[in-house]
């Protein structure tokens, strides 16, 4: 459920001269540009720069990137992206200089959806004129990679349909491949992770829980590390309790000294449109604070305003 509030009546040309009025001057009318772009849609937002490219001849997110600045700039041109085009740039950015970012890859390979990767991939080779399992191949090792290039294949399984016996059968296969053997076979844990449908996954786990006495997770825990690991509960938490994956991606990306703005900004953009309704509330659940509360003592100025808009909160 999306926490992006639109005003009742919209005129297109009136935001575009809103906007234009707003580059206007010594310095941008940040609090103008927010109050339009983040009281609209996606769809409402593409239109709009449409219409502003028709109108003035000039293309939006370049003259945004002139005018903005930081953490802000970086926020709002991801929020004006289609989601797709939004992903590849972020996994872009995972991938690129010194180091991968694995945060981000693996929030955003191992959380989506196939149909979303498939178009994620199209979206990535269009802008970069290379492929993204490339690039995962050439940034990754190990059993980390062969997990994240499984995924990326997109042969999981978009079913709501439950095989029980078969469920039962992988939660079984996963206790023997991990905590019922000496070692452990990692490529059980890729072929049931990377190709179950979601609803299966979810069954998976119930019946792990119940014949074993502990969760997957703590499974995983125990018998995984490093990056695998991560990908390894990103993908059974967000398939099963998304909310409360994303909850805690926020919550970690602001607790401590510092703030890790890329990994704030990615959720908040990626998921204000989605279940952000749902990610407030389990944060609030587990943390006994609002998210609005942790981001605005953990951010400041026009960017805390934009994000706190984006999350409901302004």
């Amino acid at each position: 459920m999306s926490t992006i509030t639109v005003p009742q009546y919209l005129n297109l040309q009136e935001d575009c001269s809103a906007l234009r009025q707003a580059f206007r001057g010594i310095g941008c009318d940040e609090k103008k540009v927010i109050s339009i772009l983040g009281h609209r849609t996606q769809a409402q937002r593409l239109a709009i720069a449409d219409a502003y490219q028709r109108q003035f001849g000039e293309n939006l997110s370049k003259r945004l990137k002139s005018e903005l600045h930081s953490n802000l700039e970086r926020a709002v041109l991801l929020w004006m992206m289609n989601a797709a085009d939004r992903d590849a740039v972020l996994l872009r950015d995972s991938t690129s200089g010194l180091g991968t970012k694995d945060t981000a890859l693996i929030g955003i390979v191992c959380t989506r959806t196939p149909s979303q990767l498939y178009i994620i991939k199209q979206a990535y080779y269009n802008l970069y004129h290379r492929t993204l399992e490339h690039a995962i191949d050439a940034d990754t090792s190990g059993n980390y990679r062969k997990l994240l290039l499984e995924i990326v294949k997109g042969n999981r399984s978009e079913s709501l349909g439950v095989d029980r016996q078969l469920a039962l059968a992988d939660a079984h296969a996963l206790y023997k491949a991990g905590e019922g053997r000496w070692g452990t076979n990692e490529d059980t844990f890729i072929h049931i992770l990377a190709t179950r449908s979601a609803a299966h996954l979810t069954t998976v786990s119930q019946y792990y829980l119940q014949t074993f006495g502990h969760s997957l997770e703590k499974a995983i825990k125990k018998e995984t590390s490093g990056h695998f690991e991560d990908a390894l509960l990103a993908v059974v938490q967000s398939t099963c309790y998304p909310a409360k994956f994303f909850a805690q991606e926020l919550y970690r990306s602001m607790k401590g000294l510092g703030t890790d703005n890329s990994s704030l900004i990615r959720v908040v953009t990626t998921r204000a449109e989605i279940d952000m309704h749902y990610i407030k509330a389990e944060f609030a659940n587990m943390y006994n604070k609002t998210l609005e509360h942790m981001i605005a003592g953990d951010t400041s100025g026009n960017y805390r305003q934009f994000l706190l808009t984006l999350v409901g909160g302004a």
